[in-house]
């Protein structure tokens, strides 16, 4: 099955709330004059908050960190069904010729999507990663583009993607600060495939092959992400850890051994999750119980309206709903931003929030940009049409910016 290079292709208007936090706690994207030893950077997976940086913006190549956004846009394909796991794609003679790390596939043989994806995340295997680009973009040229329009999106500014395993380019380059909003954004964006970069070992034709990610066993609390090296690259790696409901992402780039990298991106994870233990602060109440909202139709009169003479500052929001993940948050709220057809649906925008939810995440489904009359008013329409709701004050720091794009 081929993804096609076509609109429907470039589904992936995702820059989260804490991508805007990222580049904001630690300024512009700027590369240093002097060359840098090594970079690396630590975040709260939740907030966005940079807890730690060193040479975060130097640009440096990805080696196989590339295969994270080889897999952010498999699954972005999977969640639309535009392919299944079970779907068998074709290996060409230039995926077959890549070098190793690869399975040793060969011209004309066939593998499962899901193989490929396990091969990928376990083995960092090379054939596999240019399989999956032609399967869903016809050529690996063509899929690198999609990569770097979707690095763009996600707010990767100084990313280029020129294949899709991270062989070595010296066109392709991108920085610990974006590789680490591309770590957030596979977790929040992809919660049920995240998982799989929990995988310690994987067994294709009779022969198991071991993650080269030693932090799943050595780290309490680490469950992915990705590991890479290249001799001009260096050791690099992308790995996420949770302890107690607080989650961290870290990237180191650059290093010249296995140990020096892993024992730098635990001692950065472990830092990271004590300040946050230590500075953890009671939760907001969850004010938005429904788990998954009504489908009835709407009346096409949702938002009321209101004297043009107004002239209220518009910082309320209405919450429609929150879901299990962040795509069904999105596609929701543009459905009934759609359906608020009259003077205040351009003005208004989507706001999709994480919260924690016991040991869950979910996202909330908001409008924002009423005065609080507007948003009383529309509100109380929803409630009529069976739609659930609540007026609450704006977070306008929170906005996921790319939301709001219908792509």
């Amino acid at each position: 099955m081929q993804y096609k290079n076509n609109k429907k292709c470039h589904l992936f208007g995702y820059l989260s709330f804490w991508a805007a936090a990222i580049i904001l706690t630690c300024g512009l994207f700027a590369a240093p004059a002097q060359a840098a030893a090594t970079s690396s950077i630590l975040i709260d997976a939740e907030t966005g908050e940079v807890l730690s940086a060193s040479n975060a913006d130097y640009q440096r190549y990805p080696a196989s960190l590339t295969k994270v956004m080889t897999l952010y846009i498999t699954f972005n394909a999977l969640e639309k069904g535009l392919i299944k796991f079970d779907d068998k794609l074709t290996v060409s003679r230039k995926a077959a010729n890549r070098s190793p790390s690869k399975l040793g596939l060969r011209p004309g043989q066939k593998i499962t999507v899901r193989d490929a994806v396990l091969a990928l995340i376990v083995k960092s295997a090379n054939d596999c990663a240019t399989v999956l680009a032609e399967g869903l973009g016809y050529s690996e040229e063509k899929f690198a583009q999609t990569m770097t329009d979707v690095a763009r999106e996600l707010g990767m500014n100084n990313t280029t993607f020129v294949n899709a395993s991270g062989l070595p380019d010296r066109r392709q380059k991108t920085t610990a600060r974006d590789m680490a909003l591309l770590g957030a954004a596979m977790y929040h964006h992809f919660p049920e495939y995240y998982k799989l970069f929990a995988t310690k070992k994987f067994t294709y034709n009779g022969r198991t092959y071991y993650t080269h990610n030693h932090l799943l066993k050595s780290f309490a609390g680490a469950d992915g992400m990705k590991t890479g090296f290249t001799n001009a690259a260096g050791y690099n790696i992308i790995t996420s850890a949770e302890r107690e409901g607080h989650r961290v992402i870290a990237v180191t780039m650059g290093h010249n051994s296995i140990k020096k990298r892993d024992t730098k991106v635990a001692s950065l994870m472990n830092q990271g999750l004590r300040k946050l233990a230590l500075s953890e602060k009671v939760e907001t109440p969850n004010l938005y119980a429904t788990t998954e909202p009504h489908e009835e139709e709407v009346q096409p009169q949702l938002l009321a309206d209101t004297a043009a003479e107004e002239n209220i500052e518009d910082s309320w929001a209405i919450q429609i709903g929150a879901f299990s993940n962040y795509a069904k948050a999105r596609n929701y709220a543009l459905k009934v931003k759609k359906e608020l057809y009259r003077r205040y649906a351009d003005k208004t925008r989507i706001d999709i929030e994480p919260a924690q939810k016991g040991a869950a995440i979910v996202y909330r489904s908001k409008l924002v940009g009423f005065a609080k009359n507007e948003a009383d008013k529309t509100c109380s329409n929803l409630k009529k049409a069976n739609r659930s709701c609540i007026v609450i004050a704006a977070e306008t720091n929170k906005q996921l910016i790319m939301a709001n794009k219908d792509l």
